[in-house]
């Protein structure tokens, strides 16, 4: 079983849900004959904070052989200090690797209004944890859909319908040696 924790770019934001990202990957699995289930446990505004305090119940629910581990994007809008974000995604990934699943950490960008230290040192940190915590990473989830206006709602944070399977194309690659594990 496979388990998708994250924030509202994988909970489906403002798109039919069977349309969504992790619906496509359910899908996926199916179509290509892995025995993986699905489940979603993503909420929208979820901060890395919210999801460290929903995490233990979510494992012992549903005892994930991958979790992929797609928060911290609220922090960062939200401007919370990158140590917290970086303890918290720590905490994350250490608990579900304690659980018996293999990670697959999702990163994240942000727009430059915040400022270079800012950042740069958000992006570092799903690097610098990846690499400590030796879990496999995606390096960010909108890639090739965050500087295409036309994928985007019109918050201009979230992607659209027609932006999901490029998601699920950034993130497959990564998610597919752990399937073989």
């Amino acid at each position: 079983m496979i388990l998708v924790f994250g924030d509202s770019l994988s909970a489906g934001y403002g798109i039919d849900h069977s349309r969504d990202w992790v619906n496509l990957l359910a899908q996926r699995l199916e179509r290509e004959n892995f025995p993986h289930r699905v489940v979603n446990a993503s909420i929208s505004g979820e901060t890395t904070a919210g999801g460290l305090s929903r995490l233990p119940a979510a494992l012992d629910s549903h005892h994930p052989a991958i979790v992929i581990l797609e928060l911290g994007a609220n922090d960062g809008l939200r401007g919370l200090p990158l140590l917290h974000l970086r303890a918290n995604l720590g905490k994350l990934i250490e608990l579900s690797k304690q659980s018996g699943a293999r990670v697959l950490l999702v990163g994240m960008m942000l727009p430059p209004n915040y400022g270079s230290r800012y950042t740069e040192g958000f992006e570092e940190a799903y690097t610098q944890l990846a690499k400590k915590q030796r879990v496999a990473r995606v390096p960010f989830l909108l890639e090739g859909v965050a500087d295409k206006r036309q994928l985007m709602q019109a918050d201009n944070v979230h992607p659209t319908a027609e932006a999901q399977p490029r998601l699920l194309d950034n993130v497959w690659p990564h998610l597919l040696p752990l399937l073989k594990k």
